[in-house]
Parts: structure tokens; C-alpha cells; sequence
């Protein structure tokens, strides 16, 4: 499959959490009017998707929406909260191939207080250790830093490469997607160091993955502090954003939606090929926001080249 397209399939803002950076689950109207498997089934190829909501899991027929998917993409990637266990279980035994992130949002009393779900974090543990023992290979945790965890991420990162996991961050933020505007990082020092040494353990690594993630952290830093983005923005031309109800977004960051177009009633030719396409391009290229997004920049990442990145992490971070 020969295309760096990739997309984040949002199919539903549904959520048994309550987190405190997050007000989606406040504005969901309800069901009746999500995107289907029929919907799915007219994106274009992808070489990764990830699927995420709200909660996917909460969804009955997610299965049937993964079987499209795997279709259409050659890696799909499910981001949950990982409270329902045994949904997560049965949808890996009939795909083995998925991967799948559990949002963990600090130790266990940071991660109940943050996602608001009591129990969650002892629920998320044993969700990962099934996964494992089941033998799925693609698994991890994810964690968005902010002022109330910021001191579990170098204990959590060293959880994860013990446990052999996959270990994701990002940044407490805004957008309408979120529905939140006042999120802020108010100990910025304090946050940032914590990142830095969060780089120095991935630099000890023998992976180059983790060498790029190392950057990747270097431009939350960067975010953090509110200076320009490390490299330039290529949503809504190599990636691309489906809500709940079938737009097709450039980016789910800014502060004002903007469709593309709508896949219930258009194909994703005519959308990603229309003058309204054109004019969301625009914006996303002027948008000011310089925000670090994962989705945005992990292609562009992974064609960076090597010695320029350990030179930046080296000088910026480490000081040698």
C-alpha cells in the first residue's frame, strides 16, 4: 500500500471518562447519527489509522468499523481509556494485528483524579497485562502532561520500557474537538525539566525510535514555552481528521471547526479535492497556534534526517 496518507477516525466524543482536560463527553448529543462501517468503507488507502474518540470501546459495532478499516489501512491503531476490558480482548482475539494505547495519566492517584474514574488505573494495568499474556505485540500507554502529573512521566516511561511497552505523550491543549480553551501549563519550568530528563532516558536507548520520540519531546518542550513549531505543519494534505458525524477536518486543533466536506453525502475525492478543501489548506498553513501534534509531525519525524536530530537533542537538551 503505497501512500503516506494517514487519518484519525473519531467515531464517537462518547465517554465513560470525565477528564479534566477534556469536555467532549459534556457535548455529546447521542448515537443515532455516527458514522458507520458504510462510511469507513469509502475513505481512501492508508498506511495508519488510529481510531479514537470520546471512548471507541463504548461503540457496539466497533468491530464491524475495524474490519472496514483494515481495508483501507495497513496499520490501525485504537487509542481507549482501557476500562473495558474484555471488549478490548475480544475485539484483539479477532484482530491480532491491532494496536491498541491506554491513556494512563499518572500513578494511581493522579490517574483517577485526572480521568475521574474510580479504579481506573488498576482497570488499565490489568487491561495491558491480558493484552500481554494473550500475545499482542503492538501495545502501550499514552500521557498527557500537565501541571497535576507531570512528576509521574520518567516514573511511568521506566514502567513501560520494563513491561516492554510502547510509551506515547503529548501536551495538555485546546480546540473545539476538546471543547476546553481555558487548558494551560502553569509550572513551565518545572514541567520541562521533567521532560528533559524524560529525553535523557530515551537517548540511553539502542532504538532509533526512541531517538526520534526523544525529538518529538524536544518539540513538546518547544510548545510548552510557546515558540514556533519545529517543522512545519502537513495536515490536511498527508493526514487528516473524520468526526462522529462524517466531516472530514484537516486537524482537530484549532479552536474553530472547519469540514473539508462530509462523507455521509460526498465521496473523498470530491472532498479532498474541493475548493473548501483548498481554502481549510489555507488556513491550517497561516493557523498560529504552532502546536506540537503527534499526527502532524510523526511522518515528517520519521523522514528527518538522523544527525540533525541527535544534534538538537545533544545541544538543546543534554548541552554537549
Amino acid at each position: 500500500m503505497k501512500t503516506k496518507l494517514h487519518g484519525s477516525i473519531i467515531v464517537t466524543y462518547r465517554c465513560n471518562a470525565r477528564c479534566n482536560m477534556c469536555g467532549a463527553w459534556n457535548y455529546s448529543p447521542g448515537f443515532a447519527d455516527e458514522i458507520g462501517p458504510d462510511v469507513i468503507r469509502k475513505l481512501p488507502d492508508m498506511f495508519f489509522a488510529n481510531v479514537t474518540g470520546g471512548e471507541p470501546f463504548v461503540r457496539q459495532d466497533l468491530p464491524e468499523i475495524i474490519e472496514e478499516l483494515r481495508r483501507k489501512s495497513a496499520r490501525v491503531v485504537i487509542s481507549t481509556n482501557g476500562f473495558f476490558t474484555e471488549r478490548i480482548i475480544e475485539l484483539c482475539k479477532r484482530f491480532p494485528d491491532l494496536g491498541i494505547r491506554i491513556s494512563i495519566e499518572g500513578l494511581e492517584e493522579t490517574n483517577d483524579t485526572i480521568r475521574g474514574i474510580p479504579g481506573g488505573y488498576h482497570r488499565t494495568q490489568d487491561t495491558l497485562k491480558k493484552l500481554r499474556e494473550m500475545g499482542l505485540k503492538d501495545i502501550g500507554f499514552a500521557l498527557t502532561i500537565q501541571d497535576l502529573n507531570y512528576r509521574d512521566l520518567v516514573v511511568l516511561y521506566k514502567m513501560a520500557r520494563e513491561s516492554d511497552y510502547e510509551f506515547a505523550t503529548a501536551v495538555v491543549h485546546n480546540s473545539h474537538y476538546f471543547h476546553k480553551l481555558d487548558n494551560k501549563i502553569e509550572h513551565k519550568e518545572a514541567v520541562t525539566a521533567e521532560i528533559k530528563k524524560l529525553i535523557r532516558e530515551l537517548l540511553k536507548s539502542r532504538k532509533v525510535k526512541e531517538w526520534f520520540r526523544g525529538y518529538f519531546n524536544y518539540g513538546l518542550i518547544n510548545y510548552i514555552r510557546g515558540n514556533k513549531r519545529l517543522l512545519p505543519c502537513e495536515m490536511g494534505r498527508d493526514g487528516f481528521f473524520l468526526d462522529p458525524w462524517g466531516d472530514v477536518l484537516a486537524c482537530n486543533g484549532m479552536n474553530e471547526k472547519m469540514p473539508m466536506g462530509n462523507l455521509k453525502t460526498q465521496s473523498w475525492d470530491r472532498i479532498w479535492n474541493s475548493a473548501q478543501a483548498g481554502d481549510v489548506r489555507q488556513a491550517v498553513r497561516v493557523c498560529e497556534k504552532n502546536c506540537w501534534m503527534i499526527g502532524s509531525v510523526a511522518p515528517a519525524i520519521l523522514h528527518h534526517p538522523m544527525k540533525p536530530v541527535l544534534w538538537v537533542l545533544k545541544t538543546k537538551v543534554l548541552g554537549v
